[in-house]
Formats: structure tokens, C-alpha cells, sequence
């Protein structure tokens, strides 16, 4: 029960991480209002007043109090050392130095608003810091680091929060009451000490249970935004975070020592006060009277007037080791965790995590026991360890050996190398037995964080994925580095295919796997070379663009380059984007068509749509619902959900927030049953009438003026011929077969080669390739060739999905429209509308040019037909 109520708080601070935040700030910014309304005496104990001691300090006490002081920013610093092993030392540096700074200022605050003298801060401050522990947030970062999604990122922080929050919470509580047994000495500088140590323990508590995950998430969140929707950190292994933290589990009966130590501290406590009261009652109003601090002494008892040897030191000190952690200290992982795109760092800056991930322990025993509770936890683990937690029948860990192995890849010879061997730690090479270990033995190793994967040889790491300790789709996870997973997937497909070495021309090495994973595919094997060509340039709107196309269509590419050649020898295309809007479209079902009719002709109302409106727009940035297109087939409703999404194709995008806003619509009427939330009314990679006459994505249009001589010299035509195989072909003979957008001769070539070249969605090409092509006579004798092309579902962007890839990102770059538009945004994804539509109409003459000249047949025999000896190569192929 204790569990499921931190995992749910846990939950509710990661999902909402800017209220937890201004709560926060909100709540240190009233009690500073509310403490100048408080009694302006100051006392400087829990119960009595006492004077300002003015004692003079003996040399023995600064020499004492300087070492304190040393020793608490040496543990500040080790402290932040720990938390810059999970990745970035900036991130994860500034979050826990605000933790620090937070947890200070709210016990300064607290104990200011409730009346308490603040005289003696600057002796209790070292030791304020010696009682900060930040282990506890290093490990919950682990919990929220270990994720491949923001969705992830919160679930994982209620995960740990569930498993660090009870533990916490009673060590807070005993700290408190430990340290307020020196309230009760009488001793005045220790009654202050101990007062403002009590606070300080509630006050970190508190901004550890609140505002550390609330900033942790929130900085996750900005970091996957700012790249474009992928996630940019990823540290391995999730399961070996819960083991571990499962393994360090306190002791029950220490649990139970600690709770009853508590309550007989709670009742020395309330003896203590009860005396103090009665005694309080029997003072009378002449006794001695403390002298009080002056109201207008500052908050800060810290004086910079002069400065001691002591403040020197400490000064001194705490500037040596900032600049050493920031600027001399590098880490392994930074690259990981930087919030610049990944496009705008070479390849060869990439760096790999070493061995170690996640926080480091400053007493690491030699031998950890892999974890064998069958607890709650284990289904989460699940993911990529199954099930076995036992290592032995009976239930017992086997111990790992010791962790001071060095860090070097120890894969036998003749093993795939990694893609980014070189950038790890050299060594010796660690000795590996020749014949596979036993599984219990692999699992042991592969779980201590110290070995891991690198510590296991391509075969036993086949033998965990065959004895399902290991996921087959995990692989990339679990492995050192993504390119080994790859290979040990492709080693264990290749026996079970009808050509062994038909994997053998499929590369796989030397490729970024960390943008794929999660994003792009899964069970990778490898990457698929396409030829990329370019035509151009192509003049439009008075700019020249050189396309990129992938094909493996011998002609295509030429064909469209002198398609290009022709526009701009005519000067130039001109476009426009007629309309910009995604859609999705649910099906909901009532229970009665009289009742889907009634809920039609509410949404069709201005009170419908904003309320529908509000719920859908508040789930993303960009997103903003422009129109609702509603039709009803018996009691179902098919809602067609229209909206901009930015730079981005916008899939995702309208579907969380269609999501939302059909929940709303169950909200006004609550019979409507959801059957899905894509209905085919979009509609998506079909060929849909709707698309065609409503739009969907970008809706273009391009045209040009071809001069005769250029129709005659370049396209090797006459505008007469032209025109009329348009007619028959285009128009009559499309209208024929009964085409819906098929009114052109090819403009699904230029849309397929670009969209595999831009990393865009190839099975798109079905809507986006809607297209009619017109060409007319023009020029004053009617020799002159006019040609457009419109193209009203043209669905495509420039972040998400495939334009994360680097090659993909290159193709989009040569066009100038990668990543978000910085102006406005959109801009890039319309113009890279703009250019498939005019890259269509270059297609469209050259083809046209050369069916009605005769010359497809002969340049398709020339250019498009293989040279190789095909009979011969299937008699060279190996037999198995």
C-alpha cells in the first residue's frame, strides 16, 4: 500500500513538472512575504530567549570549524563526481546543485518565518551540508535516465519513487528526531545548530519528493523537444537499475530497529516539551529577559567586511574544485546527454559510455549478488531480462567477480568488430573460456555493472537470447553498443534462412544504430544502400534547388534532370502551397442513428467545436484544430480531425490529440463508443476521393511557360503533340481506368525517389502522388507550351521519423529545409512541398516529351537495362 502510494506521487510530480515547480517557488516566495509579518525578536532556541552570544572565538574553534568546512565541500564535490557518471555534468550538475541551493534556501526561509535566530548560521552551515545526501537523487535520475521516452521518463521516476521514497522517508524521520535530541541539551549554540539541522533534513525531504523530479523530467522533456522528437538519452539497461536498487534494499529488521528507535525518540521528545511547558508557566514576566536581535540585522549573518584566513581557505577551496569539475573534467557520456542536434556534430565526435554507467559508489563491494526477490518490480524488468532471478534451484545469488576488471572489449578474434570500438578504453584483453559459460554464470555477469555485455562472448549472449534471458529485440540495449546487438541478431537469423550467406551483401557496420532504435525500426539487421541521384538545377520561385532522388529506376533521375534543364532554360517554375493540414479520422459509435445524428449536429455548433477545439489543442505546441468534417453511415460517426502540424508530417501529432479530443467528446455524451481512432475517413497511404478533393498534408500547385525553341531543342517535341497525349493519356485514358489523383504519366517516380531520399514515409507516396497535369497552347502564336501541376495531399515533413537519420538529414540539407523552421513554423515542410511539386512537373514534361517523340522504349533499353549476366550470376549463387 506504502508503495503504491509513492509510485502514484512519484506519477503526479513527473506528469506535471511545471506545477510542482512554481508550487515550489511559489510557496519559498510566500513564506519569505509572510516572515516579514512575523514577530521581529529573533530567539534562538526552541523554547526560551537567550542573549547574542558574544564569546570570542579561540584559534583551536576556527581551526576545527575551517576543516568542517573543507571536509563538507569535498563531500559536495564527490557528491556531484557521482551524480556527472550518469551522463551530461552540466544537466545533471546544475540539477543538483539547485537541489542543494533549493533545500538551503527553503531552511533559511522556514526558520526565518517561524521566529528562530538565525545567529550561528555560518558555524551550522557545513554541517547542513554534510547532511545533504545526494545518492538518493542520483539513483532516481538513474531510474528516470534509463528510458527511451518521455512517456518512460515518468514512468520510471514513480518506479524508483515507489522503491526510494518509503526508505527515505523514515530516514528523514529519524535524522529529524537523532538531531533533536540537541534542542534539548540547553546549550544554546547547539540548540541552533540542531534546530536549523532538523528543518534542513524536512526541507531536503521535501524537495527531493517534489521539485528534483519535477526538474529531472522537466529537462528530459526540453531535451527530447529539442530534437525534434527523439529521445537523446538512453542509458542501458532498466533492469539492472532495478536489481540493483532491489538488491540494496535495507534490512527489515533494520527497518524495524529504526521505527522503534523512532518512537522512543517521539517520546523523549514529547516528555522534553511537556517539562518545558511547565516550567515555562512558572517563570514570571520580571525574570531575566534575553537581549533581542535587531529587527533590521540581515537574514544573512555572513559579513563580507572582512575576510579570515578560515574564509580564504574555504573560498579558495570551493573555487578550485568548480573550475576543475567544469572545465577539466571530462565525461564519457556527454555527448549523450548535450541538447544540440545530433546533425551538427561530425561522426567522429561520438563517445560511448565506458563499462561504468549510472551513479558510482564510493565503497563498492567486491561481489554483488544478482537480485532474487519476486517482487512488484519484476514485470517492469521483465522488458529485457525474463523472468529469471533465481540463478540456482534453491533461490541462491551467485557472486560476481571482483570489479576491477579492465575496461576492454574482450570479444574473441574474428568476432564483428564495434562501430565505435575505438573511441573505448584500451587494455589488456580480459581471458574469456573458449566454450560458452553457464547461463546462471552469463546472467551474473551480465547484470553487474562493473562487466556487463562486454564481458560475454557473441555465443553466450546467443545463449541468453535462446534460454529468453534476453530479448531478441533488446539487443541493441543490452550490448555495449548497438552495431554488436545487430550482429549477434544477424549471426542468429543467417542459420535459420534458405541461403546462409544471404546476409553477407547486407551491410550493417559504420551506422548511427542510436537513431534508429526507438524511432525508425525494430529487429534491425542491417541498412539498405539506395543509389541517390540529383537533377537540377531546378529553378522555382526564383531559387535553384538540386533534388536528391533514390531510385533504383534506371532513366528516372536523367529524365527529370532534363525535365529541369527545360524549366530553367524557360525561366523558372512558380508554386504555391494552397493549404496545410493534417487529418485523422476516428470512428466513434452511438447507439442509435438518431443519437449519432444529434451528436453530429453537436459538433457541427461553435459550442461543439471550441469545446472540442480547447481539448485538442492543449496537447501539443503546434497543433491547432482549423475544422471538423463529420459524416454518419447508420450509428456511426466519423469525425475527420483537420490541423497544422508545424515542420513535422503530423501523424503522431493528430492523433494524441484527436485521443484527447474524442475522450472529450465522451465526456458530453457518454454512450459514444470509440471503435478506433483512425476510421480509414483520413485517410492514410489509400487511395481516397477525400484526399483528392478535400486535401489532405500539403495541398501545391506549380506551373511554367516552355518557349517552342526549348520544346523543340530540349524535349526533342512540339507543344501540339504535347497537349494532345495529355488529353488522351492524362485526362481521357485516366478517366477511363477509373483513377482517383492519377491524372498524370508518373508522378509517383519523382515522389517515391524523394521521399526515400528526404526520409520521409515511402508508403505516403499512395496519397501524396495524387497529381493532374495540364498543358496547354500559350504565346502568341500557340506554339508556346503552358504546364501545371496540382497536387492537393502532399504529405511529408521535415522532422520526425526517417529525417532524423544522417544520410536522410544531408538530402534535406542540399534543399536547405532540414530540422524546424527557425522563422516560422511550417516553412520548411511547405517548401519542401513546393519542390516535390515542381520536381513532379520537370518529370512530367521530360516523360510526356519522350512518349509522344517515341523515345521511351530506346532510352529505357539503354539506361534502364542490366549489363550483368544474370544466368551466370544464379549459376554462381552458393547452394545450401
Amino acid at each position: 500500500m506504502l508503495t503504491r502510494l509513492f509510485r502514484l506521487h512519484g506519477l503526479l510530480v513527473a506528469s506535471h513538472p511545471w506545477e510542482v515547480i512554481v508550487g515550489t517557488i511559489a510557496l519559498t516566495v510566500c513564506l519569505v512575504s509572510m516572515s516579514s509579518l512575523a514577530a521581529s525578536n529573533q530567539v534562538c532556541s526552541w523554547n526560551s530567549e537567550c542573549p547574542k552570544l558574544q564569546e570570542r572565538i579561540l584559534s583551536g574553534d576556527i581551526i576545527i570549524l575551517t576543516v568542517t568546512r573543507c571536509m563538507a565541500i569535498v563531500y559536495i564535490y564527490v557528491q556531484f563526481q557521482n551524480l556527472r557518471q550518469l551522463g551530461s555534468k552540466y544537466i545533471l550538475g546544475i540539477a543538483g546543485l539547485f537541489t542543494v541551493f533549493s533545500s538551503f534556501v527553503f531552511s533559511t526561509v522556514v526558520i526565518h518565518f517561524l521566529g528562530k535566530e538565525l545567529t550561528g548560521l555560518n558555524e551550522a552551515l557545513p554541517f547542513f551540508l554534510l547532511l545533504i545526501d545526494l545518492s538518493k537523487a542520483c539513483t532516481l535520475a538513474k531510474f528516470a535516465l534509463s528510458s527511451n521516452s518521455q512517456e518512460e521518463v515518468r514512468e520510471n521516476i514513480a518506479q524508483g519513487m515507489a522503491i526510494l521514497g518509503p526508505t527515505f522517508t523514515l530516514d528523514a524521520m529519524v535524522e529529524c528526531l537523532v538531531i533533536g535530541v540537541g534542542t534539548m541539551s540547553g546549550v544554546p549554540q547547539l540548540e541552533i545548530m540542531c534546530c536549523f539541522g532538523c528543518i534542513s533534513v524536512l526541507a531536503n525531504y521535501f524537495v527531493f519528493m517534489t521539485f528534483f523530479p519535477a526538474c529531472v523530467s522537466l529537462v528530459l522533456e526540453l531535451s527530447r523537444e529539442s530534437r525534434e522528437g527523439r529521445p537523446i538519452w538512453q542509458l542501458s539497461h532498466f533492469a539492472l537499475v532495478l536489481a540493483e536498487e532491489e538488491d540494496n534494499k535495507p534490512n527489515p529488521v533494520t527497518q524495524r530497529v529504526k521505527i522503534i528507535m523512532s518512537l522512543g525518540l517521539v517520546l523523549v521528545h514529547a516528555h522534553s516539551r511537556l517539562t518545558t511547558e511547565q516550567r515555562g508557566q512558572n517563570r514570571t514576566a520580571d525574570g531575566p529577559v534575553a537581549h533581542r536581535l535587531e529587527t533590521s540585522q540581515s537574514l544573512w549573518p555572513l559579513t563580507l567586511t572582512s575576510m579570515e584566513i578560515e574564509q580564504v581557505i574555504t573560498l579558495g577551496l570551493a573555487l578550485l574544485l568548480a573550475v576543475k569539475y567544469v572545465f577539466f573534467e571530462k565525461t564519457e557520456a556527454e555527448s549523450s546527454l548535450s541538447l544540440r542536434s545530433r546533425a551538427t556534430s561530425s561522426s567522429g565526435a561520438l563517445n560511448h559510455r565506458g563499462a561504468q554507467e549510472g551513479c558510482r559508489r564510493e565503497h563498492t563491494p567486491a561481489t554483488a549478488p544478482l537480485n532474487t526477490s519476486n517482487s512488484s518490480n519484476e514485470s517492469k524488468s521483465d522488458a529485457i531480462f525474463r523472468g529469471k532471478r533465481e540463478v540456482n534451484g534453491q533461490g541462491q545469488a551467485v557472486k560476481n567477480a571482483p570489479t576491477t576488471a579492465p575496461h576492454t572489449d574482450p570479444r574473441p578474434q574474428g568476432q564483428p568488430p564495434s562501430a565505435f570500438q575505438n573511441s573505448l578504453p584500451s587494455g589488456p584483453q580480459a581471458a574469456l573460456p573458449p566454450e560458452p559459460r553457464p547461463v546462471d554464470q552469463c546472467l551474473a555477469i551480465l547484470a553487474d555493472p562493473q562487466r556487463g555485455a562486454r564481458f560475454l562472448s557473441d555465443a553466450e549472449v546467443m545463449q541468453l537470447v535462446t534460454s529468453r534471458d534476453v530479448l531478441t529485440y533488446k539487443l541493441e540495449a543490452v550490448m555495449e553498443t548497438p552495431e554488436r546487438g545487430v550482429a549477434i541478431r544477424r549471426e542468429m537469423l543467417a542459420s535459420k534462412l534458405p541461403v546462409s550467406s544471404a546476409l553477407d551483401r547486407l551491410p550493417y557496420k559504420d551506422y548511427d544504430y542510436s537513431q534508429v532504435n526507438g524511432t525508425c525500426c525494430e529487429n534491425v539487421i542491417g541498412y539498405m544502400p539506395v543509389p541517390v541521384g540529383v537533377a537540377g538545377p531546378l529553378l522555382l520561385d526564383g531559387k535553384q534547388f538540386h533534388v536528391p532522388m533514390a531510385t533504383t529506376e534506371g532513366c528516372l533521375v536523367a529524365s527529370t534532370n532534363r525535365g529541369c534543364r527545360a524549366v530553367a532554360l524557360s525561366g523558372g517554375c512558380s508554386s504555391r502551397v494552397l493549404a496545410d493540414g493534417m487529418t485523422r479520422g476516428p470512428v466513434v459509435r452511438l447507439p442509435s442513428a438518431c443519437r449519432a445524428a444529434e451528436v453530429k449536429a453537436w459538433l457541427e455548433t461553435s459550442e461543439g467545436f471550441t469545446l472540442i477545439k480547447q481539448a485538442f489543442d492543449h496537447t501539443s505546441r503546434f497543433a491547432r484544430l482549423e475544422k471538423l468534417l463529420i459524416c454518419l453511415a447508420g450509428r456511426n460517426l466519423y469525425i475527420r480531425f483537420q490541423s497544422q502540424t508545424g515542420d513535422a508530417m503530423g501523424m503522431n501529432m493528430l492523433s494524441k490529440g484527436t485521443e484527447q479530443a474524442v475522450h472529450r467528446l465522451q465526456q458530453q455524451y457518454p454512450d459514444v463508443q470509440v471503435l478506433s481512432v483512425s476510421g480509414n475517413y483520413c485517410t492514410d497511404k489509400k487511395p481516397a476521393a477525400i484526399n483528392w478533393v478535400l486535401g489532405r498534408g500539403k495541398s501545391a500547385v506549380c506551373e511554367a511557360t516552355v518557349p517552342a525553341r526549348v520544346v523543340r531543342e530540349v524535349l526533342k517535341s512540339s507543344t501540339a503533340a504535347l497537349v494532345e497525349l495529355n488529353v488522351n493519356k492524362n485526362l481521357v485514358g485516366s478517366a477511363m481506368a477509373g483513377s482517383i489523383g492519377g491524372f498524370n504519366a508518373h508522378a509517383a517516380n519523382i515522389v517515391a525517389a524523394i521521399y526515400i531520399a528526404c526520409g520521409q514515409d515511402p508508403a505516403q507516396t499512395v496519397g501524396s502522388s495524387n497529381c493532374i497535369t495540364l498543358m496547354e497552347p500559350a504565346g502568341p502564336s500557340g506554339q508556346d507550351l503552358y504546364v501545371s501541376c496540382t497536387m492537393p495531399s502532399i504529405e511529408l515533413g521535415t522532422v520526425g521519423g526517417g529525417t532524423n537519420l544522417g544520410p536522410q538529414q544531408a538530402c534535406l540539407q542540399m534543399l536547405g529545409v532540414q530540422g524546424a523552421s527557425a522563422a516560422k513554423p511550417g516553412d520548411n515542410s511547405r517548401q519542401l512541398a513546393s519542390v516535390v511539386c515542381a520536381t513532379v512537373l520537370a518529370g512530367e514534361l521530360s516523360l510526356m516529351a519522350a512518349l509522344s517523340a517515341g523515345h521511351l522504349v530506346q532510352s529505357h533499353l539503354t539506361h534502364n537495362r542490366s549489363k550483368l549476366d544474370v544466368p551466370g550470376m544464379a549459376q554462381s549463387l552458393p547452394k545450401t
